[in-house]
């Protein structure tokens, strides 16, 4: 599948001067919005009784809680769950932008609906599920899919590092007990997937030989 803007997403090689540049670029890119999150963050406390989080929070099976899929990503319960996202969000973030910055958007996007949508329909009635948590599974699951469908070793290497680092994490795709929306996490995650499918870049095919063998031109 083709997207807008493909060819301008070509990314540099592995291991290459304009490859650690986009890597670099990518890094001040994320490290620009976590601010913005924490300015959000500040403005609910400032509120009080998380007003903010009501009101742009999913909640789930209600017709006036479906324009939380798209503003929960931005909201947090508290500087401890604010906190608990930032860095994971910034590691996994970087890479996923380095790949490209339109079908970062378009992942992007893919992965906010997968993992808003999901929580809507099977999440918990009587829940306000906020945070971007699902965002970062699904980065992390755009990363490790990108791996194996454009057969890239570093990409599939960096979403294993981060995987091992934050291993502990990897079990809020699973129900639990605890006030997590493990569905946000794992639906996410299969956004990211999805969006590793659907914005895959196409290698180049080679140009056939005019002449000799594997020719293509035909005499008459």
């Amino acid at each position: 599948m083709s997207y807008p803007g493909e060819r301008e997403d070509q990314a540099a090689r592995f291991g290459t001067e304009a490859f650690f540049a986009s890597i670099g670029r990518a890094f001040v890119a994320m490290c620009a919005v976590i601010p913005v999150l924490f300015l959000i963050e500040a403005i609910d406390v400032g509120l009080g009784a998380g007003r903010l989080d009501v009101a742009g929070g999913i909640i789930p099976h209600r017709i006036d809680g479906l324009d939380g899929i798209i503003f929960s990503p931005f909201l947090h319960a508290g500087w401890d769950h604010l906190y608990g996202n930032s860095i994971p969000l910034i590691l996994v973030g970087t890479f996923a932008l380095a790949g490209g910055t339109r079908r970062f958007l378009w992942s992007t996007l893919v992965i906010v609906l997968v993992s808003g949508f999901g929580v809507w329909i099977i999440g918990d009635p009587s829940s306000v599920v906020v945070g971007a948590s699902g965002v970062v599974f699904g980065y992390l699951g755009l990363l490790f899919a990108r791996g194996f469908v454009e057969r890239s070793w570093w990409n599939l290497g960096v979403a294993a590092f981060i995987g091992l680092l934050y291993w502990y994490q990897l079990y809020n795709v699973l129900p639990t007990d605890q006030p997590i929306s493990w569905q946000g996490h794992l639906l996410g995650l299969l956004g990211g997937v999805v969006s590793a499918i659907l914005f895959r870049r196409r290698r180049p095919r080679p140009t056939p030989a005019l002449y000799g063998p594997g020719s293509t031109l035909t005499d008459l």
